[in-house]
């Protein structure tokens, strides 16, 4: 199994300590998403988040975090049923993992933390140090407590092995992601990344999910907002007269390939009102 894990490291063809690590982390992304599936994971959550659009739909920037939600609410739901044929699973590749997580009262959001210190060892990597080695880190992260309204879809990948994915769809992925721009209390550049590749893609945004979401967290909360396109593009255009550019394309050249870095230089109030502007234009947006 190391031999499949070398191979599929081979083929990102990483020429940086960075890139080497974040390929790395990828693959332990996609262990552990195989072996959620193995664990009847995807019957009752869903892949959503940055890390879902790279593996799912190739976004061409690296995310650190899998994100999950339930397709049903459930507060008691926990992460550590989970672990033991999580382990398992990365036991049969190899790689001798823990996982730790606790319940996090009055959280919507409940986090598990997978580390490992002995897939730089068996892939013989360069930023791995014997005498100090490195633990790397994957966060898991899924909402107990969803906004109504999700639409999803089944995936089939074929690494490590053949298994299915449930994930939200683009426009739900989407919704929930114009959330965050709009209410997230810090800046996130790679936010602003992801909304720029969704318009390229003239995804359609779940506005009934955004409004739903709006509702239930963030500075509109319980004000039962008529959040429909037309109120949607006036705070998005809003919104991006307030961002610090330079602050956001810091944010986000770290997850991005050399040659995708110099587009950066472009971020600025005029490049996103103009990605604004397609996305009002798209039919029934």
């Amino acid at each position: 199994m190391i031999k499949l894990l070398k191979q599929r490291l081979d083929g990102y063809n990483a020429r940086t300590p960075i890139q080497e690590e974040q390929a790395v982390k990828e693959i332990l992304q996609e262990i552990a998403l195989y072996a959620l599936w193995r664990s009847d994971f995807f019957q009752s959550a869903a892949f959503q988040g940055g890390t879902s659009l790279r593996i799912l739909h190739g976004l061409p920037r690296f995310s650190e975090d899998l994100d999950f939600i339930l397709q049903k609410p459930d507060p008691q739901f926990q992460w550590a049923p989970y672990f033991e044929k999580i382990t398992a699973v990365f036991n049969e590749f190899g790689v001798r993992c823990t996982l730790s997580g606790r319940k996090q009262m009055n959280r919507t959001v409940q986090q598990a933390m997978l580390k490992d210190d002995s897939i730089g060892r068996e892939l013989s990597l360069s930023f791995y140090n014997t005498s100090a080695p490195r633990t790397l880190k994957v966060k898991l992260e899924i909402d107990t407590t969803p906004p109504e309204g999700s639409t999803f879809s089944w995936h089939y990948l074929d690494f490590p092995l053949d298994c299915e994915i449930c994930a939200q769809d683009l426009p739900s992925n989407f919704a929930l992601k114009l959330h965050a721009l709009l209410c997230r209390r810090y800046l996130k550049g790679r936010d602003w990344y992801d909304f720029a590749w969704y318009c390229k893609q003239k995804t359609i945004p779940n506005i009934p999910l955004l409004a739903n979401a709006l509702q239930q967290t963030g500075p509109w909360k319980g004000q039962h907002i008529q959040a429909d396109a037309t109120w949607l593009i006036e705070a998005l255009s809003e919104k991006v007269h307030t961002i610090d550019w330079k602050k956001a394309a810091l944010d986000v050249a770290p997850f991005l390939s050399t040659a995708d870095q110099p587009s950066l230089a472009l971020w600025n109030e005029r490049f996103f009102s103009e990605k604004l502007q397609r996305l009002a234009l798209l039919p029934g947006a």
